[in-house]
């Protein structure tokens, strides 16, 4: 079993927090020490509140998605022997409100467009199996339905 970790972290400095005049834009750090300014998106929490600059949770939602099938569909075309010289997605993310009324992310689009070199080319019917294949195999695609657990870690008083 491998485990993941990313830190969030958000400071609220001089800012009204009651008032809710407060800006959303905090920071995601990751294992490798690679820090992200994060917020907000501005469709959420308007600005200034938010930060339209910096990655918000859905444009990493999508981004994950994307990243990882370019991943698996790169390592299977290069076990089947066709070169790739580039791979590029512009993926989106769609939200609009289940039977809950809860927004969601209902449809995540890839549109993956990847240049070969070499002497051997796929076929168009071989690069549609590489991208069914990548899907199958996309650890963040098989755990869109996982389960999202809450478990706070209390300051002592």
């Amino acid at each position: 079993m491998a485990e993941y970790c990313a830190e969030i972290e958000w400071l609220r400095g001089e800012q009204d927090f009651l008032g809710n005049s407060y800006s959303r834009r905090h920071l995601l750090r990751f294992d490798g020490g690679l820090e992200i300014p994060a917020s907000s998106s501005p469709q959420v929490v308007p600005l200034p509140m938010s930060d339209a600059a910096a990655v918000d949770p859905e444009e990493a939602f999508v981004a994950s998605l994307s990243s990882c099938h370019m991943l698996w569909f790169l390592s299977i075309a290069a076990k089947q022997r066709f070169c790739v010289d580039r791979y590029f997605d512009a993926a989106t993310g769609v939200m609009t409100k289940n039977a809950e009324g809860k927004l969601f992310m209902s449809l995540v689009t890839l549109r993956p467009k990847i240049e070969f070199s070499g002497t051997r080319r796929p076929s168009r019917e071989q690069i549609t199996q590489m991208h069914h294949l990548a899907h199958e195999e996309c650890f963040i695609a098989n755990s869109v339905k996982s389960e999202v657990r809450c478990e706070p870690v209390f300051i002592a008083d």
